[in-house]
């Protein structure tokens, strides 16, 4: 009786899954369920509720209405405040996968959104330019100096064959440094200790803006990133470009033995990561912040690999992933200062994400030995009948 009902259970666990297809999405929600509930346990091991929590996680991005805000706030600006910081996570995140699906590991993306949001800063932030001519070139300006940063890790990578992540780890160090030397000797504001803030009219985000009554920010950048997702899905799946790139990353012998050009393929996935790592940067440092604080990475880059294998490295699912891990990671301020429950519990979350998320190809393993073993034990049973 008692295997009979594993058995059941089992069959109905292996239905909800899917096939191989269909488990390219049911996985990574199995992974986020997991993770909800592994915190939902530690919340109850800290004596906070949840729910509670987990309700205090949208509060804070806006999701959902808070008991009160403070004058000129609402629901609203917080939810644009939110749509702010998820812009760069969204590119940088684009940016890890198109790298990754030609098979290219890009963790240089903090450094190439630093490079990039400095030259654009320096060049048209503090120009004065009109909006109308600023905004359009920050965006120019800091996509391809991304793309140059990003083909330079791609060419030490087929010319010298030196591996993209040491290279990547090596410019991300020599970006930091050197950038901070700049910003200490000519661009410091001496009161904040950070570069000097870019003017209004190059700024990506438009600031105090009252719409509703409310005061509150406008992400220029987020329908561009939305954009951008939905483009990369096409040109990823839908052009012959894409496919080369998807065959170098499955198996460069097998992609230059059908005839495609390895080197190129290579080139270009990182120059498209660079520039999509450059968009990050303009959306981080001329958007969300406005400066750049000297001597530190934008942590945006390494979050977004994480964001980048929940999503299964497909622009689709990333759209879905990035939006979730920025509700907790933003979210998690208000989560502490509301009920207490410390932040440090919100990227505990995250990690736990990432991790079952990476476990994805054990458990697919897994899923399709114990469909094989249900199909013989299902076989023998008609033949027994």
């Amino acid at each position: 009786m008692k295997e009979k009902k594993q058995s059941a259970l089992t069959r109905a666990f292996l239905a909800v899954m899917g096939d191989e297809k269909r488990q390219s999405f049911t996985i990574p929600l199995f992974a986020v369920f997991l993770s909800l509930i592994a915190g939902a346990v530690l919340m109850l091991v800290l004596g906070k509720n949840p729910l509670a929590a987990y309700q205090s996680l949208l509060q804070g991005c806006g999701m959902l209405p808070k008991e009160k805000y403070a004058g000129g706030k609402g629901m609203f600006t917080d939810l644009m405040s939110y749509l702010d910081i998820w812009t760069p996570m969204l590119f940088a995140s684009l940016a890890v996968a198109v790298a990754y699906k030609a098979g290219l590991f890009n963790i240089g993306v903090s450094g190439q959104m630093l490079i990039g949001g400095f030259i654009a800063s320096i060049t048209v932030g503090y120009s004065g330019l009109p909006a109308v001519i600023a905004r359009p070139l920050v965006i120019v300006v800091c996509m391809a100096v991304g793309a140059l940063a990003g083909s330079l890790i791609g060419f030490l990578k087929y010319k010298f064959n030196i591996n993209e992540v040491v290279s990547a780890i090596m410019l991300n160090y020599i970006f930091q440094y050197i950038i901070s030397f700049f910003i200490l000797t000519f661009y410091v504001n001496p009161i904040t200790r950070q570069s000097e803030t870019v003017t209004a009219e190059a700024r990506l985000t438009l600031q105090d803006v009252r719409i509703f009554g409310l005061k509150t920010v406008v992400p220029l950048g987020f329908i561009v990133a939305v954009a951008a997702a939905l483009a990369l899905h096409y040109f990823i799946n839908r052009t012959r470009t894409g496919f080369e790139l998807k065959a170098v990353g499955a198996s460069k012998g097998a992609a230059v033995y059908a005839g495609v050009n390895a080197n190129r393929s290579i080139m270009l996935a990182m120059a498209l990561s660079g520039a999509l790592a450059g968009l990050a940067g303009a959306t981080y440092y001329l958007g969300y912040l406005g400066s750049i604080q000297p001597k530190v990475l934008p942590s945006t880059g390494f979050d977004a690999i994480a964001v980048c294998l929940l999503g299964n490295s497909n622009p689709l699912g990333i759209l879905a992933s990035s939006f979730l891990i920025t509700i907790i990671t933003k979210g998690g301020t208000y989560m502490n200062s509301s009920i207490g429950v410390p932040q440090e519990v919100s990227s505990l979350i995250t990690a736990l994400m990432l991790l079952f998320a990476a476990c994805g190809v054990y458990i697919r393993a897994r899923l399709k030995r114990s469909k094989d073993r249900a199909a013989t034990a299902q076989r023998k049973e008609g033949e027994q009948a």
